[in-house]
């Protein structure tokens, strides 16, 4: 397919003419809240996806039902709920919710919150302590939750776009239960988009918006399993409507500027690299071509594809193609003199050629042999004999 082998907002309910004459009816929000916000589930039923945890029989609901909140970390990428539910527990157990962001938290935040949860367990009220981002935080004010996690002051419930057994002390994960929050698949985010169009009071359905069908599914696909994000591309679509409508070419419109979500350094990152490089050792050009542009369209440094593309011109192509080692090295100098985007293009010539060229890693495989033999035998070469 590929290669082969070669906006401003006035109040929502109100109209306003398109400045340029497209007789667009744009339509804005009565507060500068978002419409993730207002559209924030108020109760456990009104929760899209994640059934494999809130399901009946599930562990968070099961969770929910016991009426006895345990400390957790809430881990999956950004827009799938993780503080939604950290609120709607608070709620279901009627505790005391205190949140902090490990961005702009430091020790003096968590002393207070600790004060808070102190003062709240005077009045005989629970304490949940939520922490957003909490591998921000390095390993001394992790462990500065511990002893209070201990003597049952606070439930903690910590969120994170990070893999927990990288990104957080084995103190703290010990204390409490990992629950692994999914992508919401688009056929979830095409429902929470109609819910949030059929909303009167806290969506936009006091507009009396209608949508294409094909227009819904844009925005679900490019939404790329983040509700937060299908939400706010929902709410620049709903201002570019044309006579209340919105079809699919607003909704590409506003896709368009979108990027797939990639999580530098974290679970995903190491997935697609990973796809990547079995698609050039698969020789398949066009997964290879696709998983490439798939990384650069979520922001990894070239820099870093470009070492990757060495690495495999030397361990799956080898001697098979000797050329495919220099065609990388000029790939990476050519990058390095042009920069994104112009340069991206010698990267992805690279990149074809790899996954088009034969393949040897026997090189490889006889020099991790002889290393091993170097660091069992030493200079002992009868040995190796």
């Amino acid at each position: 397919r590929y290669a082969g082998c070669a906006s401003g907002h006035a109040t929502r309910g109100a109209t306003m003419t398109d400045l340029f004459g497209h007789g667009a009816a744009q339509a804005v929000a009565p507060t500068s809240m978002p419409l993730a916000e207002t559209l924030r589930p108020q109760q456990l039923d009104q929760v899209i996806g994640q059934s494999h945890l809130l399901g009946p029989g599930k562990p968070l609901r099961l969770a929910f039902d016991s009426g006895k909140p345990h400390s957790m970390i809430l881990w999956g990428p950004p827009g799938v709920g993780k503080t939604t539910l950290a609120r709607l527990m608070a709620h279901a157990f009627e505790a005391e919710f205190v949140a902090l962001s490990a961005v702009f938290s430091g020790v003096k935040d968590i002393r207070a919150a600790v004060e808070q949860a102190q003062q709240a367990a005077q009045r005989g009220r629970r304490t949940i302590l939520f922490v957003d981002e909490v591998h921000r935080f390095n390993k001394a004010q992790q462990d500065a939750f511990l002893p209070f996690v201990e003597q049952g002051l606070f439930t903690f419930i910590g969120a994170t776009t990070e893999n927990p057994s990288f990104e957080l002390v084995s103190a703290l994960l010990s204390r409490a239960r990992v629950y692994v929050l999914r992508s919401l698949p688009p056929a979830e985010l095409e429902i929470l988009l109609q819910r949030a169009l059929a909303d009167p009071e806290r969506g936009l359905g006091s507009l009396e918006l209608s949508i294409d069908p094909a227009a819904l599914s844009v925005l679900a696909a490019a939404a790329d399993g983040d509700a937060r994000r299908a939400l706010n591309m929902l709410e620049i679509a709903a201002d570019l409507a044309i006579n209340g409508h919105i079809g699919e070419q607003q909704a590409r419109e506003v896709a368009s500027g979108t990027r797939r979500r990639f999580d530098k350094g974290g679970e995903q990152f190491y997935d697609q690299i990973s796809a990547l490089h079995k698609a050039v050792r698969g020789t398949d050009p066009d997964a290879a071509l696709y998983w490439f542009c798939r990384m650069l369209d979520g922001g990894c440094d070239p820099g870093y594809l470009a070492r990757r593309l060495v690495r495999m011109a030397s361990e799956d192509v080898g001697l098979a193609d000797p050329r495919a080692l220099q065609i990388t090295l000029e790939a990476w100098a050519a990058h390095d003199r042009l920069g994104s985007p112009e340069g991206d293009l010698a990267l992805a010539n690279a990149v074809v050629y790899l996954a088009c060229a034969p393949k040897s890693n026997a090189v490889y495989v006889a020099y991790k042999e002889a290393a091993a033999d170097v660091t069992a035998f030493g200079t002992d070469r009868k040995s190796v004999v």
